[in-house]
């Protein structure tokens, strides 16, 4: 963690950057991981959620579900495996490690142009769409962790999470998947590639 002027890289994927642009991040504001995992809802056509899909469709003779209501299912169980998981991760960041940035408050970046574009290849493969990668001035509170230590997504124990969770705190050792969390006064100062529907 440090608190002086930086430059990184940023995926970005909802909204273009503009050059020049403030961003500030501190710790009532949340970003889009926090929207997405706590604050959506999936429903059915019907308004359903998921416990009224599954009262509604289980019988003697086991659960029968159409498409839609398995797809409704589905991103339920996903956004919610991972709702615990940031959950567990903030948890025990602010038990430990209170001074680093949220992952639920805070922007993501990459130290090097070259890690992201591992983070644009990762992005692609998921048919996320990268709008731009762009050069960050960041005068704030700086974590390096390596996302491939973060909880899995899978049923495992908490308790297991909880371990998962405090190594990825203990910060970038393997580098397999490096990440910046960054949080403060952050500027764009450059603009590097802009991509279009086919890139």
């Amino acid at each position: 963690m440090q608190e002086e002027d930086l430059y990184v890289y940023h995926i970005v994927t909802r909204k273009k950057m503009a050059l020049g642009q403030i961003i500030r991040f501190d710790k009532n504001q949340k970003n889009t991981l926090y929207h997405f995992f706590f604050e959506q809802e999936q429903l059915n056509s019907k308004g359903e959620d998921f416990m009224q899909i599954m009262g509604g469709h289980y019988t003697d003779d086991g659960l029968n579900l159409d498409k839609e209501n398995a797809d409704v299912a589905m991103r339920y169980v996903g956004q919610t495996i991972r709702a615990i998981r940031e959950t567990i991760v903030e948890m025990v960041r602010l038990q430990d490690y209170p001074e680093y940035p949220s992952r639920l408050s805070c922007l993501y970046a990459a130290k090097s142009y070259q890690d992201a574009l591992k983070w644009k290849e990762l992005f692609d493969s998921y048919q996320r769409r990268v709008l731009q990668i762009v050069k960050l001035r960041v005068n704030g509170a700086i974590f390096e962790g390596d996302g491939s230590l973060l909880p899995k997504e899978e049923g495992a124990p908490f308790a297991r999470k909880i371990e998962q969770a405090s190594e990825y705190w203990k910060g970038n050792v393997n580098n397999e998947l490096p990440e910046l969390l960054i949080n403060g006064r952050i500027e764009v100062v450059e603009i590097i590639d802009e991509f279009s529907a086919g890139d």
